[in-house]
């Protein structure tokens, strides 16, 4: 190619962006309308914590698996706190590491929020594409964050034994 401005490789990166920053538009609105009182980010730290052997995971894990930094995380585990949804618990094998832990009333909430979430997911995400479209894109999307973020894939730590 003579004119690098016209590279695809800067339209698939851009279109990329542009989903991203639709889709989370979209489903922050959606949640926001559907799940008063809870956001799209704090919903996503409960999920991640549903999802997690024990329900339960190291912080530090946690931080890289929603992108958030570890202050971001810290205030937003604070307010899930306060509202009685997550706990801290001491990690034994490291005194400045703890973990997130949901909590019934946590788990409660994301039983009730998940139909709701899929519904938006299938809207404008998911339902557009046919099962081996989806397959495919799921595997992409993972090569993808295991190479641009290793340690979100990475649990520390296992909670079944702590």
């Amino acid at each position: 190619m003579d004119d690098p401005i016209h590279d695809e490789r800067l339209t698939t990166a851009g279109l990329f962006f542009e989903t991203h920053a639709g889709l989370a538009a979209a489903l922050e609105r959606e949640f926001a309308h559907d799940v008063p009182g809870v956001s799209i980010h704090a919903f996503e730290v409960l999920l991640r914590l549903a999802r997690s052997p024990g329900q339960r995971l190291r912080m530090s894990d946690l931080a890289a698996q929603v992108a958030m930094s570890p202050s971001g995380l810290t205030r937003a585990v604070d307010r899930l706190e306060a509202a009685g949804l997550v706990e801290r618990a001491s990690c034994p094998s490291d005194r400045r590491g703890s973990f997130a832990v949901l909590t019934d009333a946590g788990r409660e909430l994301v039983d009730r929020a998940i139909p709701v979430h899929l519904e938006h997911l299938d809207d404008c995400f998911t339902g557009l594409l046919d099962a081996d479209e989806l397959r495919r894109f799921t595997a992409t999307l993972r090569k993808l964050r295991d190479h641009v973020n290793p340690t979100a894939a990475q649990v520390t730590d296992s909670p079944s034994t702590v």
